[in-house]
């Protein structure tokens, strides 16, 4: 499958010269993860863009994050998580990054403590 580099390099441009948005723990933002190599997990549209849930945050400028997918993968990388009453996702642990915050676009909702303590604790294990 060919990717379009170039595109994301225009976008990856753009990014660098916006903002730092200031974010917190638990929450869970659409980020710009861009057009990456190999498995590295890709975002999508225009923006290259999926939704992350922010497990730390450094300082304004650094935060790691963990993907989030809607689609199930049996093997114990993929955390599931309730982000609303009807909707389950999945943290994908291994795909773990830090990022920069220029990177986020719109914050989504917030993960409940009990939940992002469940989601730590299998990020520790993880490591």
């Amino acid at each position: 499958m060919d990717k379009e580099f170039d595109e994301w390099n225009i976008q990856k441009k753009n990014l660098n010269s916006k903002f730092e948005l200031f974010s917190n723990i638990r929450e869970i933002w659409w980020c710009s993860l861009g057009l990456n190599i190999g498995v590295e997990i890709d975002g999508k549209n225009q923006n290259f863009e999926r939704p992350v849930l922010i497990l730390k945050v450094y300082n304004k400028n650094m935060i790691l994050v963990a993907p989030l997918s809607t689609k199930f993968k049996d093997n114990p990388y993929y955390f599931p998580v309730k982000i609303s009453e009807n909707k389950t996702s999945y943290v994908i642990l291994s795909q773990s990054r830090l990022v920069s915050s220029k990177r986020l676009v719109r914050k989504i909702s917030r993960l409940n403590k009990k939940s992002f303590e469940k989601v730590i604790n299998a990020f520790k294990n993880h490591i």
